[in-house]
């Protein structure tokens, strides 16, 4: 099947979605693709995603995430369910070169990979809405991404901390707008729980991306590691040494684990 895009006939989402296998790394399904083509995957979805259905759902994985999958079943659950997983983290990548059937060509990061989308979504006139972090934090992020991309269609934005009947008006809200690409900032978990809670309130919605601290980082609140740092896969401890006592105690019990799945759980 295919569909027809600005004039051009080109492949369905289902003919795309083929062209990427998928690696086990500690157990969890993980795409084999770079960052243009995981860009190039989400405009497609959103594009050609079916109105009145669910929105596709798209998430990351990286060590903490493996380990607390493999700790939780009801976190397993929740990434089961997702239409993609993209490796974000350079220790899958690292592994997949030893461990697994096919390599990962390099690590799909959120916070890079926003980028690649949104040069894509200016281009091709594909909305977003950004969902997370603090009210400040948000208008923040939202400031930063207009300014640099001044083409791209933002059609609404809010913080990650809504509640009760301000939530359930914002979702209504959210869907009446119809963003091709939902950002989802509220961190792991909370991120997977409100797509199974909330996803099917979210029908003209095309895509949600789960995306973590990313606000902080277009925010600017939040450096990223060095690339020499990220590359040789120890962003992590980078992130920690900014900030030790949000984040020791969390790598310092899951990063065991998770070295355990990856040398036992990938092929």
């Amino acid at each position: 099947m295919t569909v027809l895009v600005q004039g051009k006939t080109s492949p369905s989402f289902q003919d795309n979605v083929s062209r990427f296998p998928t690696i086990m790394i500690g157990g969890m399904p993980i795409t084999v693709i770079d960052r243009h083509g995981a860009a190039h995957l989400m405009a497609d979805a959103a594009r050609t995603h079916d109105r009145g259905s669910p929105p596709r759902y798209f998430t990351s994985a990286n060590g903490e995430v493996i380990a607390r999958v493999r700790a939780d079943p009801q976190m397993a659950l929740l990434f089961q369910s997702a239409d993609q997983i993209f490796a974000d983290g350079q220790p899958l990548v690292l592994a997949s070169r030893w461990l697994c059937s096919s390599t990962l060509p390099e690590r799909v990061a959120t916070t890079d990979l926003f980028h690649d989308v949104a040069r894509l979504a200016e281009g091709e006139g594909l909305s977003f809405y950004l969902m997370g972090s603090t009210e400040a934090g948000n208008s923040k992020a939202v400031s930063v991404v207009r300014k640099a991309y001044p083409g791209l269609r933002i059609v609404g934005h809010c913080n990650g901390y809504l509640t009760g009947e301000a939530l359930e008006r914002k979702l209504d809200e959210i869907n009446a707008l119809a963003p091709d690409i939902l950002w989802l900032g509220l961190g792991v978990p909370r991120e997977q729980i409100f797509i199974r809670d909330y996803s099917s309130r979210l029908t003209n919605v095309g895509v949600i991306k789960t995306s973590g601290g990313l606000f902080d980082h277009l925010a600017g609140k939040v450096p990223r590691a060095p690339t020499w740092v990220q590359k040789i896969g120890f962003e992590w401890m980078w992130r920690m040494a900014m900030e030790p006592r949000r984040l020791f105690w969390r790598y310092f019990t899951t990063n065991p684990k998770a070295f355990y799945a990856i040398l036992r759980y990938s092929r």
